[in-house]
Parts: structure tokens; sequence; C-alpha cells
């Protein structure tokens, strides 16, 4: 599990072939690793995957075809957001995350809030019709492993557009302040709003 709180910016510095898949190879700020063992889980632009080794200042993993697949941003060489799994005595700063890319969004637009004299940006998301559900005013939304909150939302013919308020410390210190429009994103819904989905459509 994980918070959606990003704790550090990693660098993807090589992405080989393996299998049907890839292995890849991280580099992290130094010390992030200290306190990470085999086998821990690390969400990577909001998907959890597993640590194979460690090596100084870098971990690798194996990411399978599936994975791959379902999310965007992990075979590139380039930074990405991290976060280490939440422990019972963390605090839980964004919302409960998975760690499990329900679909990928476009960004249909982000800008600065010329009203906003805090320096907010504004990030509208083109998510997949089928998560519209999921989506509602004042709920949660993980975008890249980011865990934001959603402002609107609107419901088109093919997609579910959602308004998300972005602060300059967010855009600062995630992947975020490197989108623009027509950038592919991981997204994941929030928890509790699959679950009582779930149960609704058992009722």
């Amino acid at each position: 599990m994980f918070t959606g709180i990003i704790t550090a910016i990693g660098q993807i510095k090589s992405a080989q072939v393996k299998g049907d898949g890839l292995h890849l190879t991280v580099q992290v700020p130094a010390g992030y690793l200290d306190d990470v063992v085999l086998g821990d889980s690390i969400a990577i632009e909001g998907a959890c995957m597993t640590a194979t080794e460690i090596k100084g200042n870098t971990f690798s993993m194996d990411i399978s075809r599936e994975s791959l697949n379902k999310t965007v941003g992990l075979d590139q060489l380039g930074p990405v957001n991290l976060e280490k799994a939440l422990r019972l005595n963390d605090r839980l700063g964004g919302h409960l995350v998975s760690g499990h890319v329900d679909g990928v969004g476009k960004v249909a637009h982000i800008a600065a809030l010329a009203q906003d004299t805090n320096g907010s940006w504004l990030l509208r998301i083109e998510a997949p019709k089928e998560l519209a559900p999921f989506l509602a005013y004042k709920g949660s939304i993980v975008v890249n492993g980011v865990s934001l909150t959603v402002n609107q939302t609107q419901d088109t013919a093919t997609s579910c557009l959602v308004d998300i308020n972005i602060i300059p410390h967010t855009l600062q210190n995630t992947t975020l302040g490197n989108l623009k429009q027509g950038s592919i994103v991981n997204l994941e819904i929030d928890l509790i709003a699959r679950y009582v989905a779930r149960m609704l459509n058992n009722a």
C-alpha cells in the first residue's frame, strides 16, 4: 500500500529487454535506499514494482509485458516519481493507494490559474470513460503516483474530463511539472470507490 505522497524523484538509467518485459535500473537520491531491502515494493509513476537488486544509489526491477501494456512511462529513460511502500506507523498524508494502475489518461490542458495568486495550476485530464463512475467532486485520484483531489468532473461521449488544481510545491517536487498538453499519464481510482461500486453492483 502507498499514500500517493511522492518521496523522491528518481531517474531510469537503463531499460533492457528481458524475456517479453524489461529490466529497469533506477538511480535515486543519496540515502533513499537505506531502509529498503530486496523484495520491497516501490511505486514508480504510480505502478507498484519489486526491488530485485540494490547497488549504492540504484535499484533494479523486472517489469512484465502485462504491466508495460497497462501503464506509461516505465519503458523510457528519464525522471520518475517514487514512493516506498507504506508502513503501519506512517502518516497517511494522501489517501490509500494500491499502486495498481486502472487506466491511462491524456492531459487535455495544463496551465497556471491567472486568478490564483498562490501560483496554482489547472490540470485537466481525459480519463477513460469506464473510470467515470469512480471519479467524483472532492474525491481522490492518483496521477503518475501523486495523490490529488478532483475539483470537477464532466462526462463526455468518450471520456470523463477531470479538473485538478496543483500547487507549486507539487509541480516542483514531482514529475507532474514536466506534463504538457497531450501527455499520457497513469491513473488509479480511489480504493474505497472501487469497493463501494462492487457492493452496489451485487446489491
